[in-house]
């Protein structure tokens, strides 16, 4: 309990942190929302001096930060200036969506990638193995961007999968297993281009890790025994593994995270990411400073889930913090 009260405390550390660093820059930044207002000849100044009152916006910097501080302990984390509502009401229902894209992508790319980089390291130097690093290489020097927009042009050009979106319209009263297959094929594009940008990294910290967990003594004495080679591999190599592949996990989430804010934009997908550009283009910053709130508190979840598995996993760890 320790460990764990140790890791919350940090997190909520960096999460103060992270929220003071986003409100001064955003404040420091030139021009807000109001701005564009003031140019309308038909809106008089002392009701632009009204609404920026009304929202706070004419008082302190620190007292700005404590109006929020407090709205945020309440569940609003502010209001939007362009929809005149509170934050968490914009951004809650994305961040389902977001996290429904991330998970399935993060879990399909961490499943090819032990598969695949266990099944190459076992082949040291054969044609499996080269071929895994020239096909990683590549796709580690292609932007996402680039395979975002490709997979786009396809959609549009083939209609093979949806072009963006969640649903279809025409989805309203349809049966579970339609819904789901429907959601399944807009799911299909946004995934496998984050798939494809995450997979290498994760495959050669994969590969590199059970390469050398295969050269080891012990593994060489499960060989001599006569084990089987799948056996060896998923019994013996990959739990000696776990600890670096662990921490991998936890930050992976992180980068999923920011890699999948462009894909949604991209693709149109109902998540944090269009609506992070739109309140960064018309400079709603209680919006901005909401997302990267909660972005952050996502990336420092899967850090603390991958904290806890460690020590559970490792009774060295456990025996420090006793």
């Amino acid at each position: 309990m320790r460990y764990l009260f140790h890791r919350v405390v940090q997190a909520v550390v960096v999460l103060v942190a992270i929220s003071i660093l986003s409100f001064v820059l955003l404040h420091l930044a030139p021009g807000e929302f109001f701005s564009e207002i003031r140019l309308n000849p038909q809106i008089s100044l002392a009701s632009v001096d009204a609404l920026r009152a009304q929202y706070g916006l004419d008082r302190s910097l620190p007292a700005q930060y404590g109006l929020w501080v407090r709205s945020a302990l309440k569940g609003d984390f502010g209001y939007s200036f362009a929809y005149n509502r509170p934050v968490s009401s914009l951004i809650w229902p994305r961040v389902r969506n977001t996290l429904l894209l991330n998970t399935v992508a993060l879990t399909l790319s961490w499943l090819f990638a032990l598969l695949l980089g266990a099944w190459a390291a076992a082949r040291p130097g054969g044609w499996e193995d080269r071929l895994s690093a020239v096909g990683t290489s590549t796709l580690f020097v292609v932007p996402d961007l680039m395979f975002a927009l490709a997979f786009l042009m396809v959609a549009v050009r083939t209609r093979w999968f949806p072009a963006g979106g969640m649903m279809s319209l025409d989805m309203t009263g349809a049966t579970t297993s339609s819904q789901l297959r429907d959601l399944s094929a807009h799911l299909f594009l946004p995934v496998l281009t984050i798939g494809l940008g995450t997979f290498p990294v994760l495959y050669r910290h994969v590969r590199s890790a059970m390469a050398e967990a295969l050269a080891s003594p012990f593994v060489r004495a499960a060989r001599g025994y006569g084990l089987r080679r799948n056996q060896v591999l998923f019994r013996q190599a990959l739990p000696a593994v776990a600890n670096p592949l662990i921490s991998l996990l936890g930050i992976s989430f992180g980068l999923l995270l920011s890699t999948s804010l462009l894909v949604e934009i991209v693709f149109s997908w109902p998540g944090l990411g269009p609506i992070l550009l739109e309140s960064i283009l018309g400079r709603d910053i209680y919006v901005i400073v909401g997302i990267v709130i909660v972005s952050a508190a996502l990336a420092i979840i899967g850090n603390l889930f991958a904290d806890v598995l460690l020590y559970w996993n490792d009774p060295r760890i456990r025996a420090e913090w006793r």
